[in-house]
């Protein structure tokens, strides 16, 4: 059966009201615009979000905060948006903060099989609250449990038909470990290749894992914060 589908619409289809989500990119580094453009124009909701921050007012998870999609948020980092904080004070919207390796961690921990883990960040915080902790030689840990996820979604530089996948720099950052941990995974491309044309030398995340893959348009790639010196 063919994984390419014609756009992100058709990408999405399955994804239902109540499920997690994965979505990968780091700020709007990598993040797969054309989906997330897509369920905003959707009538999902209730949805739990898995994603290292929830982008900013008015791009990215931005825009799904914005229609009131997005139940819950499990982010290790969430500075870059009013609207998310005005939900998180207000109690609409339910927030779950991860230290960043430990996010990292339990994302690569779904995909490897690994149902939990023992780590010692947030020992002595409120991350440790009501979790178990065991002590290993001399130090104590706590117990994480990895993740729940109906769909991954990310973003790639190169893709082929088979769902092979290239990450170019930075935009690396969570993709991959999402895409090994969803149920189903929907990818994302800048550029879409028939199979065979990728090197296999280079290729980050065999096509195995990929459910459905599409060439994306119009990427904005915007910069969170841009400083510049004066002229």
């Amino acid at each position: 059966m063919s994984k390419v589908v014609e756009n992100a619409n058709q990408a999405i289809k399955g994804i239902e009201s109540g499920m997690t989500l994965m979505l990968g990119g780091f700020g709007l580094c990598g993040i797969p615009e054309n989906t997330i453009s897509a369920l905003a124009a959707s009538e999902v909701k209730d949805l739990t979000c898995i994603s290292n921050n929830a982008g900013v007012d008015d791009f990215g998870i931005g825009l799904m905060l914005q229609n009131k999609q997005v139940k819950k948020m499990i982010s290790s980092y969430v500075g870059e948006n009013q609207e998310f904080e005005r939900q998180l004070l207000s109690g609409e919207l339910e927030v779950d903060l991860i230290p960043q390796g430990t996010l990292a961690e339990r994302i690569r921990a779904t995909g490897a099989g690994i149902p939990a883990f023992f780590t010692p960040a947030g020992y002595g915080t409120e991350v440790a609250e009501n979790k178990e902790i065991r002590e290993f030689d001399g130090k104590n840990y706590i117990l994480e449990y990895s993740f729940k996820s109906d769909f991954a979604i990310v973003k790639a530089w190169k893709g082929d038909t088979a769902g092979n996948l290239i990450f170019k720099g930075t935009a690396r950052n969570f993709n991959p470990m999402m895409a090994m941990a969803g149920k189903i995974t929907i990818a994302e491309v800048e550029e879409l290749v028939p199979a065979g044309e990728l090197d296999p030398n280079f290729i980050h995340i065999p096509g195995i894992f990929v459910n459905t893959i599409f060439q994306g348009t119009d990427y904005e790639k915007r910069i969170e914060q841009r400083t510049v010196r004066n002229s």
